[in-house]
């Protein structure tokens, strides 16, 4: 046997003052009383007349000078050489995953791991040593190797729930290196020998958890049990690429069991007002999905929740699992366009297309406006001012010469050869084979610096440009519309909506609904706020950043602008546990038990034991 504190053995020296206390007697004061009969008769009462009645005050020496001894040892903390030859490193995984917030563990199942853990931690031998993982969104080391089991304690109900993924395997493999890490640097005598032992508590909602199972050194302790749970698995939102207020909805909607989910409904909110709503009953597995149509110019927050039919009026839907009961996502708003067009003689088609389009404010004029209004896009055909004026501009068979350009010759038959079809502007756009009479050519000057041609002739001379300038960009078409058949083609109206939409910036064409864990890029001015849904908040500096990973689900927000995280993970939403792995620590055999405590800790047990023996005895006058 050895001790960890030897020198806490030097308290042995208190025997002295007790063994002294013990020797000292009383000097009896002398009182003067008017008669000792009465003393004398108490004296013969009490007097000796036993061996046992003499050494009492000897027994009672003697049992205080024992339980000074074994507090004396207790300080000094022996320990037996066996036990730290089997001590033991433990590297704890708990995972804090969106399943784990499963309400099928008393309240949840991160609650329920939450308690193992601590059932492990109580079976920690003295010489055992444990560090804290969570395997949440990000891996995180949550306490380092200690054998504290308060600090252990504090650490595993620091451990917070989420919504985000579980990451078992990036996390058991930051415990293996923490483990190596730990047995490279170990030096002292009670820790030399120690082999890492992982122990992971989940409760196995990642679809790999099986291949996890690659070392006799990794336990295993599962929470939860093999709970049916409906969830929204996708859902997302754009804009349509052909109706200019339209707007498209993804949604799957997939039932996690082996049981139909009964009779539910989707129901679709865009800022509050319903839109539509789906009535639902899946089968075991099944999986639906559609995409829903709709417009409106306006924007906002679209909410999809799963509901069920109550008495009066449709109720949320009450499952083990809320995180995926409800998915978000953000619409951006389509802003009306001021546009003004200028054409001498008029031009129907163009006019037309323009205001088929619900969102241009149109203007119209024959003569050459003496200014153009700041911000709104203006539109020539034909007719062109020597110097283009600021802002967005579209032009159109354009008949004279600009400070960007001079015009040439007609082409002979230009037919499109070359289109560019990885731009926006030329998006869902085909000029195959289209006519383009009276098309001319185009010489740009040097003030147009570098165009991109978005479609051009066999010749190789532009048909449709792009040139960007600091001002506002400049579309060139050099298409007589009254002499060829493109203002007949469905290519012709969807042309023009691109380039109103390019004009506007895309108005936010798609605003992706991210899933938990996932991470955005964002590129700030200034410096800005992160607001979670929860309300806690961030500061981001200015530049480029890259946000995340978001482990809540709701509405973020970066200052003004709003990005919709949800779920959307089928492996968080299957709750069924798998059935075949210990689902206590009692049964993974982490417990020690009661003979896995401190030799002190028996000999403070033992010292209590010998503190109560002594005032039995004491009450019963049978030592003094």
């Amino acid at each position: 046997m050895s001790f960890l504190h030897p020198g806490a053995l030097v308290w042995a020296l208190l025997a002295i003052p007790v063994v002294i206390f013990y020797i000292l007697k009383i000097r009896l004061k002398r009182v003067p009383v008017s008669t000792v009969i009465f003393w004398r008769q108490i004296f013969d009462e009490k007097k000796p007349q036993s061996i046992w009645q003499r050494l009492r005050h000897l027994v009672s020496l003697l049992v205080q000078l024992f339980l000074l001894s074994l507090l004396v040892f207790s300080l000094a903390e022996p320990f037996l050489t066996s036990d730290s030859k089997n001590a033991r490193r433990l590297v704890l995984v708990i995972d804090n995953s969106a399943s784990m917030k499963a309400t099928d563990g008393d309240p949840t199942r991160l609650t329920r791991a939450k308690e193992e853990a601590l059932a492990v931690i109580r079976g920690l031998r003295f010489t055992d040593e444990m560090a804290v993982l969570s395997a949440g969104t990000q891996p995180t080391v949550v306490c380092g190797i200690t054998g504290h089991q308060r600090t252990l304690r504090e650490a595993i109900d620091s451990i917070p729930a989420t919504d985000g993924p579980t990451h078992l395997a990036e996390a058991i493999a930051a415990a293996k290196r923490l483990g190596e890490e730990e047995t490279s640097n170990e030096g002292s005598t009670t820790s030399s020998g120690k082999e890492t032992e992982i122990v992971v508590i989940t409760d196995g909602g990642t679809p790999d958890f099986a291949k996890l199972q690659t070392s006799d050194k990794i336990k295993f302790i599962v929470v939860g049990a093999k709970t049916p749970n409906v969830a929204i698995t996708r859902f997302q939102t754009r804009r349509s690429a052909i109706d200019p207020i339209g707007y498209e909805i993804l949604v799957e909607v997939t039932n996690q069991s082996d049981e139909e989910s009964g009779p539910i409904r989707l129901a679709i909110k865009l800022n509050d007002n319903l839109i539509e709503i789906k009535p639902l009953n899946l089968k075991p597995n099944e999986k639906w999905s559609e995409v829903i149509e709709n417009t409106t110019a306006d924007g906002g927050l679209l909410i999809a929740e799963l509901v069920t039919k109550g008495e009066k009026e449709d109720v949320p839907l009450v499952d083990a699992l809320a995180a995926d009961n409800v998915a978000r996502a953000v619409l951006p708003v389509r802003l009306p366009q001021p546009t003004h067009m200028h054409s001498p003689s008029g031009n129907l088609f163009l006019q037309r297309v323009l205001e088929a389009n619900p969102l241009v404010q149109l203007t119209q004029s024959k003569e050459m406006p003496k200014s153009f209004a700041a911000g709104g896009i203006t539109v020539f055909h034909r007719e062109v001012p020597a110097k283009l004026p600021p802002g967005q501009i579209l032009v159109v068979d354009p008949a004279s010469d600009c400070d960007l350009w001079t015009v040439g010759e007609k082409l002979q038959s230009p037919i499109v050869t070359q289109q560019e079809k990885e731009s926006p502007l030329m998006a869902h756009v085909r000029l195959d084979n289209i006519l383009m009479p009276e098309a001319k050519k185009l010489t740009f000057t040097h003030a147009a610096g570098k165009p991109s041609v978005l479609a051009g002739a066999v010749s190789g001379d532009p048909l449709y440009a792009l040139i960007e300038r600091p001002e506002g960009k400049v579309l060139v078409l050099t298409v007589h519309l009254e002499m060829g058949d493109l203002p007949f083609r469905t290519a012709f109206p969807i042309l023009a909506m691109n380039a109103l939409n390019f004009f506007n910036g895309g108005q936010g064409e798609l605003r992706e609904s991210l899933a938990t864990g996932s991470t955005t890029s964002v590129t700030l001015a200034t410096e800005a706020t992160l607001r979670a849904p929860d309300g806690t908040e961030k500061k981001l500096p200015a530049g480029k950043l890259t946000v995340g990973p978001f482990d809540q689900v709701g509405v973020w927000t970066i200052d003004k602008d709003e990005y919709a995280v949800n779920l959307m993970n089928a492996a968080e939403s299957d709750l069924r546990a798998p059935e075949d792995y210990p689902s206590s620590a009692n049964a993974a055999g982490l417990v020690a038990g009661f003979l896995g405590r401190p030799v002190w800790y028996y000999l403070i047990a033992f010292a209590w034991a010998m503190a109560a023996l002594e005032w039995y005895l004491y009450q019963r006058r049978w030592i003094s």
